[in-house]
């Protein structure tokens, strides 16, 4: 999967690198989840919180037996 971010205000889309790479707060930007290919949006624009959220849960089941 890839997290992607953006200003809110406006801006391309980037690969997210983490935290560290980024200016200001996360609250400052938008941030959507694709599949590895980039072919299907698999979480919408919003906030950091809640796209990690459901990260964490399509994660979870991916390695669930």
């Amino acid at each position: 999967m890839v997290l992607q971010y953006k200003k809110k205000v406006g801006g391309r889309w980037t690969k997210y690198s983490g935290k560290d790479k980024i200016k200001g707060s996360v609250n400052n930007y938008d941030f959507r989840l694709l599949n590895e290919d980039k072919t299907k949006v698999l979480v919408e624009k919003g906030s950091y919180a809640k796209v990690m959220k459901r990260f964490k849960q399509i994660e979870f089941f991916k390695h669930r037996k």
